[in-house]
């Protein structure tokens, strides 16, 4: 049986945590979907066609069974059933992480039950790295010299572009 694996997101904008989890997500499963949220509760950063271009090239350069999708409203074992999805593939990076993704497992789970989710622990140096960090960090005097190590190239070049300093 081919495993199909979704990591859904809003990646408003992608970060290296994000990029670490589509390197695993890629050596795991037999393809990978990237499965491209709005996330009705954050006012988005980046729009969703940037986004959408950025985890393509990102994906491009991991390897040929890692595709972008556009996440429709409702719910994602819905699109994941649709996309033939065997896991959903989620990071934690805390405790904070953990008890959110173990209620939202359940909750998929009693939704669809032969969609298993699966965790992966990025390494420390990743731990502290959220999109919601990089917006913080983006237009403050020297942003520039604190984002770079946190997003891919590809990122930090439109960022640099949308914020020059």
């Amino acid at each position: 049986m081919k495993r199909v694996a979704v990591y859904a997101g809003s990646f408003d904008p992608p970060t290296n945590g994000h990029l670490w989890m589509l390197r695993q997500g890629a050596a795991l499963f037999d393809e990978l979907i990237i499965a491209l949220a709005v996330n009705p509760d954050k006012k988005s950063f980046l729009a969703m066609e940037q986004r959408r271009e950025l985890l393509r090239t990102i994906a491009s350069e991991l390897c040929s069974q890692v595709r972008v999708e556009l996440l429709p409203q409702g719910f994602l074992v819905e699109s994941a059933r649709a996309w033939g999805a065997t896991h959903l593939l989620r990071g934690i990076r805390n405790t904070v992480d953990l008890e959110y993704e173990k209620t939202i497992a359940r909750m998929n789970s009693s939704m669809e039950p032969l969609l298993q989710s699966v965790f992966l622990i990025p390494p420390p140096e990743l731990e502290p790295i959220s999109s919601s960090l990089v917006r913080g960090f983006v237009g403050q005097p020297g942003w520039q010299r604190w984002v770079q190590p946190c997003v891919p190239p590809a990122v930090f070049e439109l960022l640099v572009q949308q914020h020059p300093e």
